[in-house]
């Protein structure tokens, strides 16, 4: 596990982040954007490097000089009244080393330190690795799925104490949002039997 510098995403910085986003897989452009793209639009890079906004602000984890002095993870936020909307990426190499866990950590107390008590972030059900992020730093308040997308709005769990008990099924599985998951589809399916209805 790394421990990279985290700090805001500075005006003219267009640059590093197109070179984030170009040399990401297919895979995780699909699972960020919904789209695998096969080119960076100039709208995209534009829309993420918006920080000029009070209630817009993005947060970069970068390496040590010695290690390359790269961005490797981008988190955006969005503000609308006291919910801050959560944008969060990071490049494949520097996958599962701790670099989401700490960069949406320092996103939420930036957003509450601008007022903001939720949370929302919106991504596709199959999105393992964020179901796994949020079950390690959030209390989830609700999920809406629409067509294989979620809409997760949740808080900052304050401590251990206060997330709630897991549920245990006959594997000994303890993961209590993996299960949430997986209770959202099975209703999906069963409204579905007998008409075309893509939502899950």
């Amino acid at each position: 596990m790394i421990n990279p510098r985290i700090r805001p995403l500075r005006r003219g910085e267009e640059g590093a982040v197109r070179e984030l986003l170009a040399h990401l897989s297919p895979r995780t452009r699909h699972l960020r954007f919904f789209s695998e793209m096969p080119f960076v639009p100039d709208s995209l890079v534009r829309m993420l490097t918006d920080v000029d906004d009070a209630r817009r602000f993005a947060l970069v984890a970068e390496l040590d000089r010695a290690d390359g002095g790269d961005i490797v993870a981008l988190g955006n936020v969005a503000i609308v009244e006291d919910c801050a909307e959560l944008g969060l990426l990071v490049a494949d190499a520097w996958q599962r080393q701790g670099i989401g866990g700490a960069l949406i950590d320092r996103l939420m107390l930036a957003a509450e330190a601008r007022g903001c008590r939720r949370f929302v972030v919106h991504g596709l059900w199959e999105n393992a690795a964020l179901r796994r992020l949020l079950n390690q730093v959030a209390d989830i308040v609700s999920t809406i799925s629409l067509s294989g997308a979620m809409e997760i709005t949740f808080v900052r769990r304050r401590s251990a104490a206060a997330h709630p008990p897991a549920l245990v099924d006959a594997r000994g599985k303890t993961d209590w949002l993996e299960q949430a998951y997986e209770r959202i589809l099975a209703r999906g399916r069963k409204s579905a039997k007998g008409r075309n209805d893509p939502c899950l």
